[in-house]
C-alpha cells in the first residue's frame, strides 16, 4: 500500500494521570509494503513525509530477517539513534541558555 496521510487524535491526561481529554490532532503518514521474500513492513510516522514512511516500512520488513537484523541495527538504526540523541541534547542546551529564573520581589526567594 502506498503512503497515505491522515489525522490522528492525540489524547492526554490532566496532570499526567488524571481524566483523559482530547489534546488535539496530528498529521500521520502510514505505509505498508511487502519485500521480495514476502515479509511485510509497516510504518506510521508523525507528519506528511511519504518517503520517510516508505523507508521506515522497508526497514521494518528488513529487520524481521534474522540474517540482516544485526547489520541493519549497527549500520542504520544505531547511527540514527545517536543522531537523534545529539539533536535532542543540542536543543536542550539551547533552551537552557535562554532560561530565566524568576524570583519574588517581596521576599527575594525563587518562585516554585
Amino acid at each position: 500500500r502506498k503512503p497515505e496521510t491522515g489525522m490522528s487524535m492525540i489524547r492526554a491526561r490532566t496532570g499526567g494521570n488524571g481524566q483523559p481529554f482530547n489534546l488535539g490532532e496530528v498529521t500521520v503518514t502510514r505505509c505498508a509494503l511487502k519485500i521480495a521474500d514476502g515479509t511485510m513492513g509497516v510504518a506510521y510516522i508523525k507528519g506528511r513525509a511519504h518517503r520517510h514512511a516508505e523507508l521506515a516500512a522497508l526497514f521494518d520488513a528488513l529487520l524481521q530477517d534474522e540474517t540482516r537484523h544485526d547489520e541493519i541495527e549497527g549500520r542504520v538504526i544505531a547511527p540514527l539513534e545517536r543522531n537523534g540523541q545529539e539533536r535532542k541534547a543540542t536543543m536542550q542546551r539551547k533552551a537552557a541558555a535562554t532560561r530565566v529564573d524568576f524570583f519574588t520581589m517581596a521576599t527575594g526567594r525563587k518562585a516554585k
